[in-house]
């Protein structure tokens, strides 16, 4: 079955809400996650359980054998499951054993003992997966009812991974609770979720192929499985990237490494507080990719060691303790790699803060070059916030020396999406696929080898020309204006109130303030194709025409209260 095939979210909702009453909506996930993914491992053995007995009854397989106690053997072979990424799960711990018990009154202590059984097999399989599933249901409120149903429902045959093969339903299921339960919890959600549309917006821009991508403020891993999603859906190899992340909450960190499991992904994910306590002190990350909690005061900036590398400048010069932002923006700077690049959300209050600490960061950004592009994003993006949001492209290939990019040292791009986005609701705000693409692929024109430069651009054929390049080949619209192709490429364009490459003379000479509407000017308006004459005409007839209908709605309220 396809993906596009596998409609689940109401039964979803559903057995979360069999917690109903026994558990608070901002604690289901800490009940329903675990579970989701004590599923996960044990469909996982079952497969590949599955694919053993399969090789061995194939005579073409070096696998093959009748003897019954190689069988057997090979079954229980736990390097057999650990080279296919899972584990042999004992039948107690097992999903069936679970479904089989769901009516029983001791099911809890059935689960939390299962969780024990999967948490020794995980221990021992990496150190960093310690206390990932901590005996929760026995001292619950939860009846054994209400835990039975929860496990009836996940148990219909659309959520198993063997029923529906290459869906990814676990993963979908665990990613559709984390955006729901973030609905639940509301503003607290902000430290595990970043609503999806944003984290597309972020890997496409950045398109992290290969290399590693680290996030120091990686919540649920979002970030993460995105990157993942991006390099399936582009032919690439999930080997070819290292996952690197820290997480301050140890709650959310177990939600990030179950998602992470899930996904079969390798990874280094620390806890503790990435701007006091820098778990990475060495990577040099390919791409970093974060949502940093905005705003954060009183984040204890004294505590810093003197001379802390990640530091542009003097600490009383280039901190605040009013707000984190910007020690957020030295420290991704920090983990860059020679040819690194940086996507991170923002609060809009970043783009333009006048805080000592802050603008001298900003100022210093600027006046560096480590700017790449700005994009201000619409309201409402975000169920856990009301703050309005951006984002901050930091590069270190704006040199060109990648063979990839081209030079841009002495630009920064603007790109103002706040119109953008479509209401799936009365309080979200989502970015659709052609948003995303307009976006990204303005981004991607402007760094591209051969992208216009304020030289080049005057030599450019008018907007809504039809046109082919030189090489013949038919021109691409971007952003809805057809442009020259130089070689066939994709070629950039300024578009009045959408994007503009300004100079960093022009940023300097704004006092460096970021705000893309600054720079990207008003929307051209559509010309109707009406001469201005005949417009005038027009509006004078119709403005006479509604003196005199005013007039007489005059005369008849007169004449009404005459009567009176």
């Amino acid at each position: 079955m396809a993906k596009a095939d596998i409609d689940f979210e109401k039964e979803l909702w559903n057995a979360a809400n069999e917690l109903r009453g026994a558990v608070s909506e901002n604690n289901y996930k800490n009940y329903i996650l675990p579970l989701v993914f004590l599923k996960h491992l044990s469909e996982r053995y079952d497969i590949v359980q599955d694919e053993l007995e399969g090789l061995m009854e194939d005579p073409k397989s070096d696998y093959y054998t009748t003897d019954k106690e190689e069988k057997t053997y090979v079954l229980g072979d736990p390097d057999e499951y650990r080279s296919r990424n899972t584990f042999v799960v004992p039948k107690s711990a097992s999903w069936q054993y679970l479904k089989d018990n769901a009516g029983q009154d001791d099911i809890k202590v059935k689960i939390d003992d299962a969780f024990d059984v999967l948490q020794d097999l995980l221990t021992a399989h990496n150190g960093q997966l310690v206390n990932l599933l901590p005996r929760i249901f026995v001292k619950s409120e939860l009846s054994a009812k209400q835990t039975g149903g929860i496990i009836n429902l996940l148990s219909h045959p659309k959520f198993s991974e063997k029923e529906n093969p290459e869906s990814d339903i676990l993963g979908r299921i665990y990613e559709f609770y984390i955006g729901r339960f973030a609905m639940a919890e509301g503003s607290g959600a902000g430290q595990f979720f970043t609503p999806g549309s944003i984290v597309r917006l972020l890997v496409e821009m950045l398109e992290p192929y290969k290399g590693r991508i680290f996030d120091p403020a990686c919540g649920s891993g979002g970030m993460f499985v995105q990157s993942l999603k991006f390099i399936k859906e582009h032919g690439g190899n999930k080997k070819d990237i290292a996952i690197y992340g820290q997480e301050m909450t140890a709650q959310t960190l177990r939600l990030c490494l179950m998602n992470l499991l899930l996904r079969d992904l390798s990874f280094d994910i620390q806890l503790g507080n990435s701007l006091l306590a820098d778990k990475f002190p060495e990577l040099k990350a390919d791409y970093i990719i974060a949502n940093p909690p905005f705003n954060v005061s009183n984040w204890h900036p004294e505590d810093l060691p003197e001379g802390d590398p990640r530091l542009f400048g003097p600490k009383e010069e280039f901190t605040t303790d009013g707000s984190a932002n910007y020690m957020w923006m030295q420290t991704f700077w920090s983990h860059l790699s020679d040819t690194g690049t940086a996507g991170v959300v923002m609060a809009n209050g970043a783009m333009t803060s006048n805080t000592k600490g802050e603008r001298n960061v900003r100022q210093h950004m600027v006046d560096s070059s480590m700017v790449d592009a700005i994009v201000r994003m619409p309201d409402k993006l975000f169920l856990t916030t009301g703050i309005p949001a951006c984002l901050f492209i930091l590069s270190k290939n704006r040199d060109g020396r990648d063979g990839t990019h081209r030079e841009r040292n002495k630009e920064i791009l603007f790109i103002d999406a706040s119109k953008m986005g479509t209401m799936a609701s009365r309080k979200l705000r989502v970015f659709s696929d052609e948003d995303i693409h307009k976006i990204a692929n303005s981004y991607h024109a402007w760094r591209a080898s051969g992208a216009v430069t304020e030289r080049s651009r005057s030599a450019l054929t008018e907007p809504k020309t039809e046109m082919q390049s030189p090489n013949g080949e038919e021109v691409r619209s971007l952003s809805g204006a057809k442009v020259r192709s130089l070689s066939g490429a994709e070629v950039y364009q300024d578009i009045a109130g959408f994007c503009k490459a300004a100079t960093l003379a022009e940023v300097q000479q704004q006092d460096y303030k970021l705000t893309p509407g600054i720079y990207v000017g008003s929307e051209a308006e559509e010309d109707d194709g009406i001469p201005f004459e005949s417009k005038m005409a027009s509006l004078k007839t119709q403005l006479l025409a509604q003196f005199e209908k005013g007039e007489e709605l005059k005369k008849q309220i007169v004449a009404n209260f005459d009567k009176l």
